[in-house]
């Protein structure tokens, strides 16, 4: 993977870690600078590409986090990446609503195997 998408997993690792250790990230844009320095500005409603251009970043990074994901959204020069996850309970509350499977064992048997019950 190139620098700038390792950069947005190690974002979406850490946006999850909190989340899951019952904190609420604030909506936060993680600025990397051409030196390498990293300028975080929080809450901002400018566009991603508007703010990287402002401050004259080399990537841009936005993490923000809605009912049921966390997001981290990238931008270096034109790449652009999305990622986002679904928090711990929706995954979980998602699992256990599926309707279990109402196949027996021996109808499978009989099924995959004719003759055998």
């Amino acid at each position: 993977m190139s620098g700038f998408i390792d950069n947005a997993v190690e974002i979406l690792n850490a946006a999850e870690s909190a989340v899951e250790s019952g904190h609420t990230p604030s909506d936060m844009t993680i600025l990397i600078m051409p030196e390498g320095g990293i300028r975080m500005v929080a809450d901002s409603d400018w566009p991603l590409e508007s703010l990287q251009m402002h401050h004259g970043a080399r990537m841009a990074y936005r993490v923000g986090q809605s009912a049921s994901i966390v997001r981290v959204e990238g931008r270096a020069g034109n790449r652009t990446c999305l990622f986002e996850t679904a928090k711990p309970e929706r995954a979980a509350r998602f699992l256990l609503q599926r309707t279990p499977c109402s196949w027996s064992t021996a109808k499978l048997l009989e099924t995959s195997h004719p003759g055998v019950a």
